[in-house]
């Protein structure tokens, strides 16, 4: 089993900033990836942003410059750092890990999901 928790998530005006935070916990093995996805009201679920083991960073082209991606491997947390918050920042964001665990092969984890909502 692997958990995923949370936190961060809020109301914030234009032009602002949030961090969000996902901690991993349980019987984790090795942790391949580390993301964070969000979905707005009547659209697909986006990546947003992916942090890979060997510290590779990837962001969707609409935050690029002012998300950043960040992992603290020692506490199997993985961190998204968002700045200059735009109205279409809005969205419930989700974090996600691929990871195995003692007893399984390398499967995606869910976070809860936190809601970030940008307006004035």
């Amino acid at each position: 089993q692997v958990q995923l928790v949370e936190s961060g998530g809020g109301l914030v005006q234009p032009g602002g900033s949030l961090r969000l935070s996902c901690a991993a916990s349980g019987s984790i093995s090795s942790i391949y990836f580390m993301g964070w996805y969000r979905q707005a009201p009547g659209l697909q679920r986006e990546l947003v942003a992916i942090s890979t083991s060997g510290g590779t960073t990837n962001y969707v082209d609409s935050v690029k410059g002012r998300f950043t991606i960040s992992r603290d491997n020692a506490k199997n947390t993985v961190y998204l750092q968002m700045n200059s918050l735009k109205p279409e920042d809005t969205a419930v964001y989700y974090c996600n890990v691929h990871a195995s665990s003692t007893t399984t092969e390398p499967r995606d984890y869910w976070g809860q999901g936190t809601q970030v909502t940008v307006s004035s």
